[in-house]
């Protein structure tokens, strides 16, 4: 079951949205080193280097020279937790271990109107594991998620000025959820675990337009569209709780979709030395009402719990904002500084362990340094400060079936992102 958040002995994970993460929900905006740099402003319209791939597939036709872009990112997360939950436990925090991101993209111009481009690259990802005695354990207790997504893509210059681009996008998703179980016999008793492991590969695609409005102007515009999955896998439970069926698999299946953006930004070169970024990211969330996961084979004294599980999530739709700057010092070096506001898609009611985000502010700083004309190192760092939020699960002793106890806590989370690529131009 791949994107799937426990409730009670499972649930699911779509809401595979992680504090650490450098964009709102569970999704990832380290997909590129120089736009690092700048807090991401200039996505759609820079097309630095061949992670343009990524950020606007039109901006290949700017590439006038074969390359290749490869690097990654390094996702350094903290979290204090201060709360409580019905059957006791602790709140260790630091619950994000770091995250690698990599990426990797070529473009080779065949004339000049036409080039061809490939990337490798992680839109999409989680990495949450609590303490084993976690307060909120029976809420989500470890969470392994990964999208990673091939982009073979064509674009087309119709002159100097507007450029296109498309690619279709090929993404594998697989990932591992668990969460405690509680003993229906002996509550407060920690003694069962349910995991859920599964994978699946879907298409979609990005388009993306770029205009030289004037002269030291770029305007751009990229679509990265809606994904969806059909998830197959299994669900194990294991823990004397479940007695003579523990160590049982179940097949299991859930339908999701990750969600469409789109994104739109601006390059003025204000001089020969300064060029100012400007760009707003629309992200549609909302698609994530619900999650409903189906488990095939239960037997009937866990089929109230286990046969189908549903759970809210009402996420609401967010924009991101960012500013940016680039100073070329030299002919070797060009310094960069960034500043992004991005929203949550999580609410008051439906947050959960598993997405205890809010909304955040991303302060950048980066640097690229070419000692030939043929080479490009790029450097960035970033600090996400987020709103302290407060997670309230509880549920309710009347129905057996779900009964969890609660688990309220407040959330102070920031993260360290450190990034750096290699370009190197045939």
């Amino acid at each position: 079951m791949k994107k799937v958040m426990l409730k009670t002995s499972l649930s699911l994970a779509v809401t595979l949205a992680s504090t650490q993460l450098f964009a709102s929900g569970f999704a990832l905006n380290e997909q590129s080193v120089s736009g690092m740099g700048t807090g991401f402003a200039g996505r759609s319209s820079s097309a630095d280097d061949a992670s343009t791939v990524f950020g606007n597939p039109a901006g290949m036709s700017r590439l006038k020279r074969e390359q290749v872009t490869v690097g990654g990112a390094a996702l350094i997360a903290k979290s204090d937790i201060s709360g409580s939950g019905t059957f006791g436990g602790s709140n260790d925090g630091d619950m994000v271990p770091v995250v690698g991101v990599p990426m990797g993209y070529y473009v080779k111009p065949i004339d000049d109107h036409w080039a061809f481009g490939i990337g490798m690259y992680v839109p999409f990802g989680l990495v949450t594991d609590y303490e084993s005695g976690f307060a909120g354990r029976y809420f989500g207790s470890n969470s392994e998620v990964q999208v990673i997504t091939l982009q073979p893509t064509i674009s087309y210059a119709f002159n100097d000025k507007v450029s296109i681009g498309f690619g279709p996008t090929i993404n594998r998703i697989d990932g591992t959820l668990e969460s405690a179980s509680l003993n229906r016999t002996s509550l407060g008793r920690n003694d069962g675990k349910v995991k859920i492991s599964g994978d699946d590969t879907a298409i979609g695609y990005n388009i993306g337009v770029l205009v030289q409005a004037t002269d030291s102007t770029r305007v751009g515009l990229t679509y990265h569209s809606m994904v969806d999955y059909k998830l197959e896998g299994d669900t194990k439970i294991s823990g004397s709780g479940f007695g003579p069926l523990s160590g049982s698999k179940f097949d299991a299946s859930l339908k999701i979709k990750t969600p469409e953006s789109v994104d739109f930004s601006v390059t003025h070169e204000l001089d020969a030395n300064w060029t100012l970024y400007v760009g707003s990211t629309w992200t549609r969330w909302s698609r994530l009402e619900a999650i409903t996961v189906n488990n095939e084979g239960v037997p009937a004294p866990l089929a109230p719990a286990l046969g189908q599980i549903s759970e809210e999530q009402n996420w609401h739709d967010t924009w991101a904002h960012a500013i940016g700057a680039a100073y070329k010092l030299n002919k070797e070096w060009t310094l960069r500084a960034g500043f992004s506001v991005d929203q949550s898609p999580t609410n008051n009611t439906n947050r959960s362990p598993r997405i205890p985000t809010g909304d955040r502010k991303v302060f950048s700083l980066g640097a690229g340094w070419s000692p030939n004309d043929d080479m490009t190192v790029d450097i960035a760092y970033s600090y996400l400060m987020e709103e302290d939020v407060k997670v309230r699960q509880n549920t309710s002793p009347t129905d057996p079936a779900h009964f969890k106890g609660s688990y309220n806590a407040k959330y102070e989370n920031s993260a360290h992102g450190l990034g750096a690529s290699l370009t190197y131009r045939f």
